[in-house]
């Protein structure tokens, strides 16, 4: 036991029942300098009463904290009022550890303070679970504010398949509040065809098995459907046992909706490479002429035509093509300048891409046959062509006048083959009126 340094009174019975307790006792006189430590405090930092008589104790603070314990400690005995702190203290194999340190005065029969009574108890165990209680509230905290600001559907619900929790996500998408949801069953969110698969769902998470990224539909408060894409997993509690499931929904309409997109795209891309191929296709077989080079000609000509039709395309996202632009385009060279010899006339028709193709065609050979034969071979010579789209006909009237003079057989050569092989394989009609003045060439396709 520590030696006995209190002035006039026996103090043996007492040092010895404090020498027992857990905590670092201590007893300093009215100015404050210690003078007794109890066992307690020697086994901890493996000192004497020489090394801590008066202040010394500050050689075992954390240099950090102990100028703050020295103000106050001061600032209590001058005020003679009890004081509490926590500060760390090092021991004896140099670590620290954290006590509360509480000190109350004594006071003789005058009022007057005579001594301090002090006791340092280790709290690190208790900071220890504070500081991981505190980790643990932030983290959750933090899990809490991702689940709230997610924008997925997340939520919980019991084996009975009634709603726990409901995120802002689930707000957003179901149109349902939390206030609204919470202690509903899930089948406020989930189509009567659709009812089957929760309870699949729940049997599933029953035996602690886990459903991932399985597409659905669901329904929204105002009962438009959605397709959702939900990941579900069991809720266990602390001894292992299945006790309610979570789940997380994504919205992928949308997506759905793109990919859905894209395939028809595909599709269509598809056919319509095979119907320009098969365009080509016949366009060559058809084509004649008395050298390579007046083929290549004739061939790229008929090429370029269907190329312009397609730039069109291209503008109205492949829609179609506008007639008029169509017209324009393959009598371009020749309705320029103040003669305008080729004039065009007709309301606004979008043809759809294959008709489009086709008309192109037709236009073209009736523009080429005029160039080199027609109305257009000649300075005088003018085209008119007009159009009307009545009973869901088009019914388009090529018109030439003030050309060379025209004889029946000279115009059936392998571009008129083109002109009725583009109406016929279109169910649709033409007609050549062989007038002496200009040819006149009538067509009528279905729309």
């Amino acid at each position: 036991m520590s030696d006995n340094h209190l002035d006039g009174v026996d103090w043996a019975a007492l040092a010895a029942l404090v020498d027992a307790i857990p905590q670092l006792a201590w007893i300093a006189d009215a100015a404050g300098d210690i003078n007794w430590y109890n066992q307690r405090w020697y086994d901890y930092t493996d000192t004497d009463f020489e090394q801590m008589q008066g202040w010394g104790w500050q050689k075992v603070h954390h240099p950090e904290h102990v100028d703050r314990v020295v103000a106050k400690i001061r600032l209590a005995f001058e005020s003679g009022t009890p004081w509490e702190d926590t500060f760390p203290l090092r021991s004896k194999d140099g670590t620290y550890r954290w006590f509360l340190s509480r000190a109350l005065p004594f006071r003789d029969a005058s009022g007057r303070i005579t001594r301090w009574y002090g006791t340092n108890t280790d709290i690190t165990e208790r900071k220890e679970i504070e500081s991981a209680l505190r980790q643990s509230e932030e983290r959750l905290n933090l899990l809490a504010s991702i689940v709230h600001s997610s924008d997925d559907v997340i939520v919980s619900k019991t084996l009975d398949g009634i709603i726990t929790s409901w995120n802002t996500g689930a707000e957003r998408v179901f149109g349902y509040t939390a206030a609204e949801a919470i202690g509903q069953p899930i089948t406020i969110v989930i189509p009567e065809d659709r009812r089957a698969e929760e309870r699949e769902i729940l049997s599933k998470i029953r035996r602690g098995e886990r459903i991932d990224h399985f597409e659905t539909i669901r329904h929204r408060k105002n009962g438009n459907r959605i397709v959702v894409s939900l990941t579900v997993s069991p809720i266990k509690d602390s001894d292992g046992v299945v006790v309610g499931a979570s789940k997380i929904a994504r919205d992928i309409t949308e997506q759905k909706q793109i990919q859905e997109r894209i395939s028809m795209l595909g599709r269509e891309a598809e056919h319509r490479s095979k119907n320009l191929l098969a365009n080509v296709l016949a366009m060559i077989n058809l084509s004649r002429a008395d050298s390579v080079e007046e083929l290549k000609r004739s061939v790229q000509g008929r090429i370029r035509a269907l190329a312009n039709v397609h730039s069109l395309f291209a503008a109205s996202r492949w829609i179609g093509a506008e007639l008029t632009q169509i017209v324009k385009q393959e009598i371009a060279p020749y309705s320029a300048g103040a003669d305008n010899r080729a004039r065009i006339s007709g309301p606004q028709v979008l043809l759809e891409p294959d008709l489009a193709q086709a008309v192109a065609m037709v236009i073209h050979e009736l523009a080429t046959n005029a160039a080199k034969y027609g109305a257009l071979s000649s300075s005088r010579g003018r085209v008119d062509v007009t159009w009307s789209d009545a009973d869901r006909k088009l019914q388009l009237v090529w018109a030439e006048t003030n050309g060379p003079r025209v004889e029946p057989q000279s115009r059936t050569g392998f571009g008129s083959k083109i002109i009725e092989q583009m109406a016929t394989e279109r169910k649709g009609t033409i007609a050549f009126d062989w007038r002496p003045e200009g040819v006149v060439c009538r067509m009528v396709l279905p729309l």
